[in-house]
């Protein structure tokens, strides 16, 4: 008779019930936060003040708040900078990444240990703050949307996981292709990244989630605020309290309304912030067990 270890038995009906009261009130204390979030932005001044700050309890709705923020254009810009951001920074980032990663994990490629050896040393030692504002001004990167990118566009952890992965390929569907005459770079393109699909999505999350909520490379490198991305802007009007610039016309004189409670327009960023994270996780969530976690106790 084969003993299942503890963590593979079936669990008791008790056991079970707290399992999912536990996962339950884990799932709660996240949406909650949300919900509230969402329909505070949602609300008018009245409600807003009745409830005394963020509300619970759904009164009477409005999206004036996001039409008051996207008539000015601030937002709306920022918007696109962040997503132009993302989009290219994530790109290159991957690129860099898949190519290095590829590189390190064979074994007789060129100062492959030299190279690994300074990988793994910025686990431990990093340049500081003034060494790298100095090399970006350097490279005349200030006030450019490149000093948002290429100061992070690879990330020690992200390489090392990917290389763990690629090592676990099995040598003999590689020096198969490599027999038939395919280049190294064949062999990535058309066998080790087909089979690497799941390692790819979760490093790619990543890179495009840190760069959607990265905002002290702006403020540190963009003197112009035509340039800064939404989470620049998010931390100005949320944390600061200043506020946003919008057009002579908002919308809330359109409609011939009052204005949106500030909170309300607080909220608004926070949730237009966050729509991007929440739209593209569920579609890369299935990929964390098999890419990561595999890579990582196999490498």
């Amino acid at each position: 008779m084969t003993t299942l270890p503890p963590w593979a038995e079936r669990p008791s009906r008790a056991g079970a019930f707290l399992k999912g009261l536990v996962l339950t009130l884990i799932v709660a204390s996240v949406l909650f936060p949300i919900y509230m979030v969402v329909l505070t932005s949602l609300s008018t001044q009245e409600t807003v003040s009745q409830a005394g700050g963020l509300v619970t309890v759904p009164g009477e709705l409005s999206f004036a708040a996001y039409e008051e923020l996207f008539a000015g254009g601030v937002v709306t810009r920022s918007v696109l900078v962040s997503l132009g951001v993302t989009v290219v920074g994530t790109a290159i980032s991957l690129g860099v990444t898949v190519l290095a990663a590829y590189g390190l994990s064979r074994p007789g490629s060129l100062l492959h240990r030299p190279l690994l050896f300074l990988v793994l040393l910025t686990f431990l030692f990093g340049p500081g703050l003034i060494p790298n504002y100095l090399l970006v001004s350097s490279l005349g990167l200030i006030d450019t949307y490149w000093s948002l990118i290429l100061p992070g566009a690879v990330t020690a952890f992200n390489l090392v996981v990917m290389r763990a992965f690629f090592m676990n390929i099995p040598d003999e569907v590689t020096d198969s292709a490599r027999i038939d005459g395919a280049s190294e770079f064949r062999i990535l393109r058309r066998i080790v990244l087909p089979m690497s699909k799941g390692v790819t999505a979760v490093i790619g999350l990543f890179y495009a989630v840190g760069y959607w909520n990265s905002f002290f490379n702006a403020v540190l490198y963009l003197n112009d605020n035509a340039k800064w991305p939404l989470q620049v802007v998010l931390r100005q009007y949320v944390l600061q309290g200043q506020s946003l610039i919008v057009g002579q016309t908002g919308s809330s004189t359109i409609a011939g309304q009052a204005p949106p409670p500030s909170l309300a327009i607080q909220m608004a960023i926070v949730v237009i912030a966050l729509l991007p994270v929440l739209f593209v996780y569920p579609f890369v969530q299935r990929h964390f067990t098999k890419g990561v976690i595999i890579g990582a106790i196999k490498g």
